[in-house]
């Protein structure tokens, strides 16, 4: 596929780089669209006479119970992309993989969406500025202080109070004090947020992060 690949080269050209314009307010951080990739993919394919076929097939379907005790869909999708040249005849196929949870069926459409996404941006090696990688939330996760952690891999705090600050109690409180370094969670040691801290400590009593609360959550 030599004439293809010409195309598909001029093609990554046009596409290396796309901004992060959406944000995830709760979450807080910025992240590349869906509707900014597709519209950069879309433009470099039709300037170089490349047409698609997308085929995307369900292959795993189950029911979750969220925190709140509601049953949702997760669902994961695989998407095949066909490209045709439309001079040559000559055709490529890229490949990806994508997850939804929703209470309706829109679990399947974010789920296709996050698919396509994904395998234009690593079939195109499209660059957004940010990195997996470099996730300091996520190594703060995995190399707690040791001050900070039990063998056993629990968050025990320091504190002044004598009341153990990550346990929770039935003495009406309805989340303990913020300790050194943020809440995490009481199982894994997951940093977690001040809304997630409060939640579970008056349902469970004690700070669990969302995964934790979903094992207990579920039958």
């Amino acid at each position: 596929m030599q004439k293809l690949a010409v195309k598909l080269i001029e093609a990554m050209k046009l596409c290396k780089y796309v901004m992060r314009n959406g944000i995830n307010t709760f979450h807080k951080y910025k992240y590349a669209t869906s509707a900014d990739v597709l519209e950069k993919v879309n433009a470099a394919f039709t300037k170089q006479g490349i047409a698609t076929i997308v085929v995307p097939e369900i292959i795993k379907d189950e029911a979750v119970t969220t925190a709140k005790g509601t049953v949702e869909h997760l669902v994961t999708v695989k998407i095949e992309v066909t490209l045709v040249d439309k001079d040559s005849g000559e055709t490529a196929i890229f490949r990806g993989f994508g997850s939804g949870q929703d209470a309706t069926d829109k679990a399947v459409m974010k789920a296709q969406t996050a698919a396509l996404k994904y395998a234009y941006m690593l079939s195109l090696a499209m660059a957004t500025g940010d990195d997996p990688e470099a996730d300091e939330k996520t190594d703060e996760n995995m190399s707690a202080d040791k001050s900070d952690v039990s063998p056993r891999g629990k968050v025990e705090v320091k504190t002044d109070n004598p009341q153990p600050i990550l346990k929770g109690s039935s003495s009406g409180i309805k989340k303990p004090p913020m300790p050194k370094g943020g809440y995490r969670c009481y199982d894994c040691g997951a940093k977690i947020t001040d809304k997630v801290a409060e939640f579970s400590f008056q349902k469970y009593g004690k700070c669990l992060c969302m995964e934790c609360q979903k094992s207990k959550s579920s039958p």
